[in-house]
């Protein structure tokens, strides 16, 4: 028996509505189930998709964003690659500021897409290219994404992200999440806390001063403004080691190809299921691995077990 499958007008339909996939040899504790929402099964391979189309689709209904307008973001990666795809589908030149520190795959990816690509600086960091993103739109009269400030970007979450997750998971016990604009975190978490008021939420984000790409510490000092702390429970700080280990750890027990945020989260769920004895943890895996080939974290040797054998010392939970 055959089962029909929709058939889309455009790529445009296959944004969202990504699988839920349970990982059965990773839970720390028999009466913990896990729960990975795979992102990297949007069209360009990131969670990012979905706030993107949901910005310029407003922006475009509401007449901010004129046919043709050129369009320009800061972004360290994923989002960048969104609007370069999504903004050449809608017909508008797209000017990514991205920091020097970006992985080389996602430049790659940008100029493939026809996306112009500003540098800045490393040491700026991603504040300095939202500036610098700003300034442009103000003097060349493009249209500024402003995935950090955009309320679209929670509603998207809470709408869509949120919504799919209760589908394939009724009673979410835990949820984690990476901390890049907020975004994720705020939405989904206020829509599964609306469903279980004792869900508890967790945001991950590295030390500071450690790049994990698309997460970011909060104590750099910039607060996303779409960021709803109120929905947090605590966050779980992660070093670029577990981030790495547990990446790997995922494919080699699981195969699930995740992005380095995926591990962080993944390492994060697993600390958070140390404190349960029994109930769902969802955790979303931002983006896929094949954007970050060019470390060396795929071709290494097989998982050191050693790596798990002690805690990073700078690793913690912190609560609200």
């Amino acid at each position: 028996m055959t089962h029909a499958r929709p058939v889309y007008d455009s790529i445009l339909g296959l944004v969202g509505k990504t699988p839920m996939v349970e990982l059965r040899t990773l839970s720390p504790e028999p009466g913990v189930r896990f729960f990975a929402k795979l992102e990297g099964q949007n069209p360009t391979g990131s969670i990012k998709d979905r706030i993107v189309l949901r910005i310029l689709s407003r922006a475009r209904e509401r007449g901010e964003l004129e046919p043709g307008q050129r369009i320009v973001e800061a972004s360290t990666g994923n989002t960048g690659v969104a609007l370069a795809m999504f903004g050449r589908l809608f017909g508008h030149p797209v000017d990514v500021c991205v920091p020097e520190s970006v992985y080389p795959e996602i430049e790659e990816l940008l100029s493939a897409y026809g996306a112009n690509i500003r540098r800045i600086p490393r040491q700026a960091g991603i504040k300095s290219a939202i500036a610098a993103a700003q300034e442009i739109a103000a003097a060349e009269g493009a249209y500024f994404l402003n995935q950090f400030g955009s309320t679209e970007n929670v509603t998207a979450h809470y709408e869509t992200t949120g919504a799919e997750i209760l589908a394939d998971v009724a009673h979410v016990d835990v949820f984690v999440a990476g901390i890049g604009t907020g975004g994720t975190i705020s939405g989904v978490g206020r829509r599964l806390k609306e469903s279980n008021p004792n869900c508890h939420v967790f945001g991950v984000e590295p030390r500071l001063g450690v790049h994990v790409q698309g997460l970011k510490s909060l104590e750099d000092g910039y607060i996303p403004p779409v960021l709803d702390e109120s929905v947090l429970d605590g966050k779980i700080i992660v070093g670029n080691r577990h981030a790495f280990s547990h990446a790997r750890r995922a494919m080699l027990a699981e195969g699930i190809f995740g992005g380095i945020s995926s591990g962080a989260v993944l390492h994060a769920g697993m600390r958070a299921a140390s404190r349960l004895k029994r109930g769902n943890i969802v955790m979303v895996f931002a983006d896929a691995g094949w954007k970050y080939l060019g470390t060396d974290l795929w071709s290494s040797d097989d998982h050191d077990p050693a790596i798990e054998a002690h805690e990073d010392p700078l690793d913690d939970v912190l609560w609200w």
